[in-house]
């Protein structure tokens, strides 16, 4: 049995891997930040890559940045804790990246938008714009952005010993050294890297810690033992009796509001959908997206699998969430640091990636509606002050936020529910209901906050999955009685859908295709 606290300590090996890591990537991004000469970088080049990202680096880019270690630590906590039921996030993930590369990102790349609160203003008005840009502003910074940070600490002080104050501060140092020079050029095109060495460090530790669970005699072996020794845990849909029932509450994964969940990160979220709207076409963007559902697939191995084998291996660890910092001591020396290099390159990119999108709606939505035009600083510069000033809030506030906390990936998802069905009420109606007013928009984004809040206090027991359902469909309603009142016309900014093709390739209808049937798959086999 292994127990927390022991196994491996680094070697030497294990920190020059990790610094050869470093190094190479902050040389990277330096390289494919460099500009053509006499070329000054704009808000284009800066925010938007110059719109000329291709198909693998928007996959991968999308990919690297949403899995951190919110992600890799916080789900193998839950697989530790709940199981492989927690897969539902990542398999259900990538039929929404298909249903946003065919429905959604035509009209976004059609508007030529760079940020989502811009789209609101086109749409609505500038009220709703503020309100969105102020709120996102709010949840990156004091719960993504310290999420991001606190359990990257956690995982780094669990692996070297690291004090978690010096964690905290090297991530951030590190992660804004190689991203804040060149903006999202420099995140999206090193990040087919970092998914390369998180694909493979995320392969090695499962390899390893299944050939540790068979006893050496194979990986398909300890795969089999570990179903035979808890198979509580292969439950993807779990029943009303299941002590974790109200995280994952049955069918309402397939049905209810994990779809409000997950529409609304892949699909209305800066931190996410930026990279598409970099894209050189939408041709290319669509392509990155199929590229990414299939990688989406991949991770439940990487994220999930690492904390079942924990609970077999190590039934008492502390708390969940060091499930997946005791299987790294597992590892032999220098395929620990190159798995530790993983988990750093999936940490710092996604911290490069946040605090590219504050950055962008602070300096493209906030900045110009309190700065006169003639008053405004280089958007670059005040793009890397913002990105700067990001990183060392989170930094500060990062242990009292989050310290406290078992699960912190739950947690997460239970306070973006608190506003994710307004979200995609506001979204939705604005791009497929002609009559949707702002006034509408605005009471579903207020009534998303005030029911949830409302529905946790007085119906506790109400899962939070099917909270968020539910307060999606009474927001549409808000939305529509309020546009009805006001004259159940079709508004100004509307969208005009018949001037959006949303035709897509051979190549990405098959993908479809696959995807679906690989999901659908995955769900018969362990339902």
């Amino acid at each position: 049995m292994v127990r927390a606290g022991e196994g491996k300590m680094f070697s030497s090996i294990d920190f020059a891997v990790v610094a050869i890591y470093a190094v190479a990537l902050f040389s990277l991004a330096q390289w494919v930040s460099r500009e053509r000469a006499g070329h000054h970088k704009d808000a284009s080049d800066y925010f938007l890559a110059g719109k000329a990202l291709p198909w693998w680096a928007i996959g991968a880019s999308l990919i690297a940045s949403n899995i951190s270690a919110e992600q890799i630590i916080g789900m193998s906590g839950s697989g530790y804790a709940i199981g492989l039921a927690i897969a539902s996030y990542e398999w259900m993930a990538a039929i929404t990246l298909i249903i946003v590369g065919k429905y959604l990102l035509p009209i976004f790349l059609k508007r030529n938008i760079y940020t989502m609160p811009q789209f609101l203003e086109q749409r609505y008005d500038h009220r709703v714009r503020m309100v969105m840009a102020f709120f996102w502003m709010g949840v990156y910074i004091f719960v993504n952005l310290t999420s991001i940070l606190w359990l990257g600490a956690l995982a780094i002080q669990a692996v070297t010993g690291l004090d978690l104050v010096y964690g905290l501060v090297a991530l951030g140092a590190f992660a804004a050294a190689y991203s804040l020079y060149g903006g999202l050029k420099a995140v999206a095109f090193t990040d087919i890297v970092q998914v390369v060495l998180l694909v493979f460090g995320g392969f090695a530790i499962a390899y390893v810690i299944l050939q540790d669970v068979s006893g050496g005699q194979g990986v398909w072996e300890g795969f089999s033992i570990l179903m035979d020794k808890a198979p509580e845990k292969f439950d993807m849909i779990l029943s009303p009796d299941n002590p974790n029932y109200a995280a994952l509450p049955g069918l309402s994964v397939l049905i209810g509001g994990m779809w409000i969940m997950n529409l609304s990160y892949w699909g209305f979220n800066q931190y996410i959908i930026q990279r598409a709207l970099g894209a050189k076409s939408l041709a290319e963007a669509q392509k990155g997206i199929a590229f990414a559902a299939f990688l989406k697939l991949l991770m439940p191995i990487i994220v999930v699998l690492p904390g079942i084998a924990i609970y077999v291996l190590s039934p008492d660890i502390a708390k969940p969430d060091e499930a997946y910092p005791t299987a790294m001591k597992l590892l032999p020396a220098g395929l620990l640091g190159l798995v530790f290099a993983a988990l750093v390159a999936a940490i710092v990119s996604s911290l490069g990636s946040m605090t590219n999108s504050i950055s962008t709606i602070f300096t493209m939505d906030l900045y110009p509606s309190f700065v006169k035009e003639e008053n405004r600083k280089d958007p670059v510069v005040v793009g890397r002050t913002v990105a700067l000033l990001s990183m060392i809030i989170a930094i500060i506030i990062a242990k009292p936020l989050l310290g406290n906390f078992d699960q912190a990936f739950q947690y997460i998802q239970e306070f973006t529910g608190f506003f994710t069905p307004g979200i995609c009420v506001i979204f939705f109606m604005g791009m497929f209901w002609k009559k949707t007013t702002a006034n509408g928009a605005l009471a579903a984004a207020i009534g998303s906050a005030v029911l949830s809040f409302g529905f946790k206090m007085l119906l506790p027991e109400l899962p939070f999955i099917d909270r968020v359902g539910l307060v999606f469909l009474v927001c549409v309603a808000l939305a529509v009685i309020i546009s009805i009142i006001e004259g159940n016309r079709d508004q100004e900014g509307s969208v005009d859908l018949g001037d959006i093709d949303f035709k897509t390739s051979g190549g990405f209808n098959l993908a479809t295709v696959l995807v679906v049937i690989i999901v659908i798959a995955l769900y018969a086999t362990w339902w």
